[in-house]
């Protein structure tokens, strides 16, 4: 009896030994095109058919394109498992997967610590506003002339955590550290082992008092642009905005629009709407720290996360399970 397939699509850095250790209980394959159209081709005329398994990673996007309806229906019969290597998984149109009767994984808590401390480091960056001082030190004017505007210590300022998942719940630890008030805002009240000190408010409350701002939710239709013209306009008057989620949860011309006007004192953004192109009015403003997508970019977390995809695709093969079915997928029976 022939064993089943194991598609990879991307590539295995770190992991080696626990990838290669799959082959006792699949034949483990690559796709043999290297566009998305020859992706869809290669579907197409059955030479992928025998797949159970997907392992995916955010950059093979570049090859296959998006988990989109068209690729979803076209992928072999046979697919039963989508195991993808990321926290974030908007790549991949769950509610189409979810009709074709495939299971979905992805790789939370393994990125938490490494993308909260990146948050905290553009918090810090952005409160101090330390970033026009940093261009003008490269420059050769030490800290620029005119001399940049004061900054502000963390220490009694109100973090306001949009999405308290497990990022927001690390960040909030992070940010007590420094003495911040934290409130959140998440779609349910946590429990209070969960919420630690922070308060849970309202999301207009959260924009109306909070002197800074985190996004930590994830990117789907419903939070496409959550934070746009209107939100930030009924923030306070010299807030920080910070995005370490998704680019497009953020509306990047309401962005610079509040920054050029000032409302919006300082932002720090790690993610953006159309990676890797950034908005002009972003690149230009001094006042934003812009890091190109580094949350998780860390051996430790890297090899983290591709552990755990890999075994989830071990559990999928072994059970039937997953280990980290995304939210959407949780509670269904299959």
């Amino acid at each position: 009896m022939s064993k089943p397939k194991v598609l990879l699509l991307g590539e295995i850095e770190h992991a080696h030994e626990s990838w290669n250790s799959l082959a006792t209980l699949a034949e483990l394959v690559s796709p043999r095109a290297c566009s998305r159209a020859g992706f869809l081709d290669e579907c197409k005329s059955g030479e992928l058919d025998g797949i159970v398994v997907i392992y995916r990673t955010f950059a093979s996007v570049d090859t296959t394109g998006r988990f989109d309806e068209e690729l979803v229906k076209v992928l072999p019969e046979t697919l039963k498992f989508i195991c993808h290597n990321g926290a974030g998984y908007d790549q991949v149109n769950v509610h189409a997967c979810t009709d074709r009767g495939i299971r979905v994984s992805n790789t939370p808590k393994a990125v938490d610590d490494a993308t909260a401390d990146v948050n905290m480091f553009l918090i810090l960056g952005a409160l101090r506003r330390f970033n026009p001082s940093m261009v003008a030190l490269r420059e050769g004017k030490w800290r620029g002339h005119p001399l940049p505007p004061l900054g502000h210590d963390p220490k009694g300022k109100t973090l306001g955590i949009l999405g308290m998942g497990g990022i927001g719940r690390n960040l909030r630890k992070k940010a007590e550290a420094f003495g911040m008030r934290v409130v959140y805002h998440n779609r349910q009240k946590l429990s209070e082992e969960l919420a630690g000190k922070a308060e849970y408010v309202g999301f207009e409350e959260l924009l109306a008092t909070s002197d800074v701002i985190s996004l930590n939710l994830p990117l789907n239709t419903e939070t496409r642009h959550k934070i746009s013209t209107r939100e930030l306009e009924a923030t306070k008057r010299g807030v920080v905005i910070v995005n370490t989620a998704r680019g497009a949860v953020l509306d990047e011309v309401a962005l610079v629009q509040a920054l050029d006007s000032g409302h919006v004192a300082s932002a720090g953004l790690d993610v953006y709407e159309d990676e890797p192109a950034i908005h002009p009015g972003l690149l230009k403003n001094p006042h934003v720290i812009l890091i190109p997508h580094l949350g998780t970019w860390t051996v430790e977390t890297q090899t983290a996360m591709e552990e755990l995809n890999i075994s989830n695709v071990r559990a999928a093969l072994e059970t039937g399970i997953l280990k980290s079915a995304v939210p959407e997928q949780a509670d269904l029976e299959w």
